[in-house]
C-alpha cells in the first residue's frame, strides 16, 4: 500500500520539471503541453470517488489491480507516443492512479490488526509525501541536458509493474456488496471537473472571462448541488450525506485542502526563488540539477526517514496531535523562508522542515478520518479527502502563478533582459503558505476525539 502511495504521487508530479522540454520536443506550445498536468487533476477528481466505492462493493483487490492496469496502460502510451494529443490521453489514464490511495486505506482497514492500523496508515500516507518530494528530483534528473522526456514515462512503467507485482499478494476478498451510484458519480465528476478546470486555467483565460471561467463555476455549483440532492435521496449513495455533515470529517477535509494549498505554495515558491537569475537581488541562480540535489533532495530524504517515526507517533499520540504539530512546523518553515532566505543553508533547512510538516499531515489525516466513519465508508471518505487536497493544490498553483506576475521588474542577464518578480512577492507567497499551515492546524484542533474511538 505504501508502494501505491509512492507511485501515485510520483506520477502526479514527475512531469512538472519537464514541461518546457516536452513542449520543445513535441513542437507545441507551453499552454498546450500544460494540459498534461491539468488533465491529471480532472481525471483524478472524476474517478477517485468511484474507485473507492467500487472497491467497497466488489472487493479491493479487484479494484486495486484494475486501477494499476489502467495506470500502466497510460504510462506505456506516454512512453511510446510522439503525439501531444495522445500524450494528454496518456496523462488522463495515469490520473486514475490517484484512486489508489482510498483503496489502500480500505485494504489496510480490512487486513491490518487493530494495534497496527494507525501506524500502517500513517506510513502509507507518508509515502505519498515522499513520492511528491522525489518526483521533482527524478523529473529534473531524467531530462537533464535535454534528454528525451519519455524517460519519465518509462520510470512510471517500471514503478507500475513493481506495485502490480506486490498487489498479487493481496488476499482476494469480496466486498460487502451493494450498488454503485453511477449517475451520482457522473454528477460529481462533472461538478469537480467544472470547478478544477477554471481554477487551473483561470490565469491563462482571465479570471473575469464570462464564458469559460464564470460559466464553468456556474456548472460546478449546479452539478455539485444536484449531487448532494441525489445522495440524500438515494438508497445506495456514493457518498452518504450524513458523512459530509460529520464534524471531524469536515475538519479533516478542511485540513486537507489547506495542506494541499500550502504544499504547492512551498514547492513552487521555493523552486522559483532559488532559480531566480543573478541580478535579481535575491535567490541563488540555481539550475535544475542544483535545485534538485541541493534544495529538494534533503527534504525528500528527511521525509523517507520520518515515515516510520510518524507512524509510531500517530499510533501513540493520535492523529490530531500529529496533524496540529505538523501544521505548526509548517508555519515555522514558511516564516523562516519569509525572513531568512539569504543563505543556502537557511533555505534548505526551511524546506526540510516544510517537507516533514507535510509528511506529518499526510500521515495523520487518513487515521483521523477512519476514526470517525463506518468501516464501509473508509474508501469514500479518503476519496473525498484526496479530492480536497487536489483542489487545494490547484488553488495554490493558481495563486502562486497570479502573484508571480503581480509585481515584476526587469533585470539584465547574460542572455538579455528578463522580467522577474520583486523580492516582496516571494515574501507574500511564503506568508500565504504560513497562513494555510496554521489553518490546517486549527481545523485539526477543532476535532473532538474520544479515547474509545481513537
Amino acid at each position: 500500500m505504501a508502494g501505491a502511495g509512492f507511485l501515485l504521487s510520483m506520477i502526479q508530479s514527475t512531469v512538472v520539471p519537464a514541461l518546457p522540454l516536452m513542449a520543445a520536443q513535441l513542437n507545441t506550445s507551453p499552454a498546450t503541453v500544460a494540459w498534461a498536468t491539468t488533465v491529471v487533476l480532472l481525471s483524478a477528481s472524476a474517478m477517485t470517488p468511484l474507485m473507492g466505492r467500487l472497491g467497497d462493493v466488489y472487493g479491493h483487490k479487484v479494484a486495486f489491480v484494475g486501477v494499476l492496469t489502467v495506470t500502466l496502460a497510460g504510462s506505456l502510451l506516454g512512453a511510446l507516443t510522439h503525439s501531444v494529443g495522445l500524450l494528454i490521453l496518456a496523462r488522463a489514464l495515469q490520473g486514475v492512479s490517484l484512486g489508489l490511495f482510498p483503496l489502500a486505506m480500505s485494504v489496510l482497514h480490512r487486513e491490518m490488526p487493530s494495534h497496527r492500523l494507525a501506524g500502517s496508515m500513517a506510513i502509507t500516507a507518508s509515502a505519498m509525501s515522499v513520492g511528491g518530494c522525489l518526483a521533482l528530483v527524478a523529473g529534473g534528473l531524467l531530462t537533464l541536458n535535454g534528454a528525451d522526456y519519455r524517460r519519465i514515462f518509462w520510470l512510471s512503467v517500471l514503478l507500475c509493474c513493481l506495485v502490480l507485482l506486490l498487489a498479487t499478494r493481496l488476499p482476494r476478498r469480496r466486498g460487502p456488496g451493494g450498488r454503485v451510484d453511477y449517475a451520482g458519480a457522473a454528477l460529481l465528476a462533472l461538478g469537480l471537473s467544472a470547478l478544477l478546470l477554471p481554477i487551473s486555467q483561470g490565469e491563462r483565460w482571465g479570471w473575469a472571462s464570462a464564458a469559460p471561467v464564470l460559466g464553468l463555476f456556474g456548472i460546478a455549483a449546479f452539478a455539485l448541488s444536484a449531487f448532494v440532492w441525489r445522495q440524500a435521496r438515494s438508497p445506495h449513495p456514493l457518498v452518504a450525506v450524513g458523512m459530509l455533515k460529520n464534524g471531524p470529517v469536515l475538519a479533516a477535509n478542511a485540513a486537507g485542502f489547506c495542506v494541499g494549498l500550502a504544499m504547492l505554495v512551498l514547492y513552487m515558491g521555493a523552486t522559483y526563488f532559488v532559480q531566480a537569475p543573478a541580478g535579481s537581488g535575491y535567490g541563488f541562480a540555481a539550475d535544475g540539477l542544483r535545485t534538485a540535489f541541493v534544495y529538494m533532495l534533503p527534504g525528500a530524504i528527511a521525509a523517507i526517514l520520518a515515515g516510520p517515526v510518524l507512524g509510531s507517533l500517530v499510533q501513540r499520540f493520535g492523529p490530531k496531535i500529529v496533524l496540529v504539530s505538523g501544521g505548526l512546523a509548517g508555519l515555522g518553515a514558511m516564516l523562516m523562508l519569509t525572513f531568512r532566505h539569504d543563505a543556502t543553508a537557511d533555505v534548505v533547512i526551511a524546506i526540510v522542515i516544510g517537507d516533514l510538516a507535510i509528511a506529518a499531515a499526510y500521515a495523520s489525516m487518513p487515521v483521523l478520518l477512519v476514526a470517525h466513519v463506518r468501516p464501509e465508508e473508509t474508501g469514500v471518505a479518503n476519496s473525498i479527502n484526496s479530492i480536497t487536497r487536489t483542489n487545494g493544490g490547484a488553488v495554490g498553483a493558481a495563486v502562486v502563478g497570479a502573484l508571480m506576475v503581480s509585481d515584476i521588474k526587469t533585470v539584465v542577464t547574460g542572455t538579455g533582459p528578463i522580467e522577474v518578480p520583486v523580492e516582496g512577492v516571494y515574501n507574500e507567497i511564503f506568508l500565504l503558505g504560513a497562513v494555510f499551515f496554521v489553518a490546517a492546524a486549527a481545523a485539526a484542533a477543532l476535532v473532538r476525539t474520544s479515547p474509545n474511538r481513537t
